[in-house]
């Protein structure tokens, strides 16, 4: 199978340049200004830019065992629909995936239903190093561990189990810092004042900036200590900014870190009129610790952005603050989100692709992916970057059919995503066939 693509704008690298792009079967086979061979099918990206399909190195698709709220199959077609052809998903499901059957379980039911290409986390707890250690590098994206709580056994509090874990595993170690003592302790404040009905607005004050630093700088001591691979999800305020360097490149780094669309985009201001819709952990915090998290974004102390893609219910969200979880979905709009930014003047194309495509697939190593490379599997993005349109619950593909960005106009639009090689989404049009395949991961 064959696919011409002519007279692009391809964004990669660090540069945006014409030309077309052949794909052969699940590979990029040729860059070049003119290609003029034979295809099976022909595409005119007049106009348009092509990106590498980002790469969502956090998500909860919440299967198995949440399926009410999310599956694999609902959420990687929304994640297409949005131009993310690969996912790295978390293990706090149900069961947790914290043994190698149940994580190889989660592997066999995306090999049957995943639209976009996948890799889930092994979860660590305070008594599971046994299996931990005998988690497979080459296939397996890294060890999670909840330093805050979570859905199930997932809280690892013991500091000798951490060290442990930290000391003994050459893998990347995902980690999700909220101090939990602190937390509690704000809360109970709270409750007394409040009752189980405490105003949202105060869910950035339960989950402060206090509980976040205490629980990420431990984390990065150990990692300094240790010399173990960090990586630290969703960080959310400006003092967290300190903790991290961009005096070296990203291969170098051993220490890395994140930011979530929601965190670059929402403030407590928001919680007036979103309410519930935007409560996450780690919660969204102010004006001050956005702007600084933008700047750590562009001087690249901040390495990724992802999604902490986490949806629940609408009847689920409109509960009490203290029976609201925490969590919305993202995948289907958050690169229109970055591109909305890109056009306001606030990042370039350039530096969205680095931080959503290639800082991904550099950081977790994954085989042949996140770059637009003869050779590279062809998981390609094609947008208009002059198409209005609205979220609306008719266009919300995530299949608790909501998403706290109802309302919002965008001013680009996705109009093809190729998953190695194939075309899955065409303007509004998903192929129903599942393409996803199981991410690799370079080994030293």
């Amino acid at each position: 199978m064959k696919t011409l693509i002519k007279n692009v704008k391809i964004v990669n690298e660090g540069q945006t340049f014409e030309s077309d792009i052949l794909i052969e079967n699940d590979l990029i086979s040729k860059i070049s200004p003119h290609i003029s061979e034979e295809a099976d099918q022909v595409i005119d990206g007049i106009g348009k830019y092509i990106l590498p399909g980002v790469i969502d190195d956090q998500v909860h698709f919440r299967e198995p065992g949440l399926t009410h709220k999310g599956d694999i199959e609902t959420e990687s077609r929304a994640a297409i629909a949005g131009g993310t052809t690969s996912f790295i998903e978390q293990p706090n499901t149900v069961p947790n995936a914290v043994t190698q059957g149940l994580l190889a379980d989660k592997y066999e039911i995306a090999s049957q239903k995943s639209f976009a290409n996948y890799g889930f986390m092994m979860g660590g707890t305070n008594d599971n190093l046994e299996q931990v250690l005998k988690t497979n590098p080459r296939n397996v994206p890294g060890i999670k561990l909840f330093l805050g709580s979570s859905t199930g056994n997932m809280l690892v509090d013991n500091p000798e189990t951490l060290e442990n874990i930290f000391s003994n595993t050459k893998m990347l170690i995902a980690v999700h810092c909220e101090d939990e003592a602190t937390i509690r302790e704000n809360t109970q404040k709270y409750l007394d004042e409040y009752g189980e009905d405490i105003p949202v607005k105060f869910h950035h004050l339960i989950r402060s900036e206090e509980a976040c630093y205490i629980s990420s700088s431990k984390a990065v001591e150990l990692a300094k200590k240790t010399g173990a691979r960090l990586h630290v999800f969703h960080l959310s305020t400006a003092k967290e900014m300190e903790l991290f360097r961009n005096d070296i490149p990203l291969k170098d780094k051993k220490i890395t870190a994140e930011v979530c669309v929601h965190h670059l985009t929402f403030t407590n201001e928001d919680y007036e009129t979103k309410g519930g819709l935007i409560k996450w952990n780690p919660a969204v915090k102010t004006q001050k610790d956005k702007d600084a998290l933008w700047k750590a974004l562009l001087d690249d102390r901040i390495d990724v952005i992802a999604t902490d893609h986490a949806p629940h219910t609408w009847e689920e969200k409109q509960n009490v603050y203290t029976k609201c979880p925490s969590g919305a979905p993202l995948v289907q709009h958050s690169l229109m989100v970055m591109l909305e930014n890109y056009i306001n003047g606030k990042i370039s194309l350039e530096r969205i692709v680095e931080k959503m495509a290639h800082n991904p697939a550099i950081l977790f190593r994954i085989e042949k992916r996140g770059f637009i490379r003869e050779g590279y599997k062809a998981d390609l993005v094609l947008v208009d970057l002059n198409q209005n349109w609205t979220v609306e619950k008719e266009n919300i593909l995530y299949k608790c059919g909501w998403s706290p960005l109802e309302g919002t106009e965008f001013h680009s639009k996705v109009t093809h995503t190729f998953v190695n090689g194939n075309l899955v989404y065409e303007n509004g049009n998903i192929n129903e066939k599942k393409f996803g395949e199981r991410l690799l991961f370079e080994v030293e």
